[in-house]
């Protein structure tokens, strides 16, 4: 659903595809294969909202542009499921997981990885290559990163599950570049989808 707001409209290129179920309402800008799946928001209701090529907004996403902070999405990034973006710089090959959230003045560096449940707080930023843990905070600039107990046993048993291969086809290691473009693909065949009566 695209929605003008205050005289601001979508912007949605045709290498695009935003689902029948997201909604994109008033200034968002959607960069060249840009995916906006099922149940994702991207809201400029007073703050921009634009994002680079081969991004994907999974299922339920929030991303809300505000005044004083427009959201800026670089290439090759994927927010996750229920992810929460929220008047904040991602910057080009970003991971954010399922379920983090980024709030008001935060930037996440290139290659940063937000992994579930992290939370990156206002005017804090992630320096280029930082991984956020599962359930970690982040907060400074630059950010010093605050945990819960025993990340690091929890990892270890997370890392033998081997979620790039499981989930994406790919080693470890694997550029989000090379992922995204894979993954943008991917997504692309919902562009054949067809509403049903």
């Amino acid at each position: 659903m695209l929605l003008e707001h205050r005289g601001k409209r979508p912007v949605v290129p045709e290498s695009a595809y935003v689902a029948p179920t997201a909604v994109l309402c008033g200034a968002v800008v959607l960069g060249e294969r840009a995916r906006v799946l099922h149940g994702a928001v991207l809201t400029a209701e007073d703050g921009e909202v634009r994002t680079g090529a081969d991004v994907v907004v999974m299922e339920n996403a929030l991303v809300r542009g505000r005044a004083g902070h427009p959201v800026t999405l670089g290439d090759a990034v994927l927010i996750g499921p229920h992810a929460h973006v929220n008047g904040a710089t991602v910057e080009d090959e970003v991971f954010v997981a399922t379920g983090a959230s980024l709030f008001p003045g935060a930037v996440a560096g290139t290659g940063a990885e937000l992994r579930i449940n992290s939370v990156l707080q206002v005017n804090s930023r992630l320096t280029p290559g930082t991984v956020l843990p599962i359930g970690w905070i982040a907060v400074g600039d630059p950010a010093r990163l605050f945990s819960p107990d025993q990340h690091d046993e929890l990892w270890e048993v997370q890392r033998a599950l081997d979620f790039p291969d499981t989930v994406y086809g790919v080693a470890r290691g694997t550029s989000m570049r090379t992922i995204m473009s894979r993954q943008a693909d991917f997504y692309g065949a919902h562009r054949d989808d067809r509403l049903l009566d």
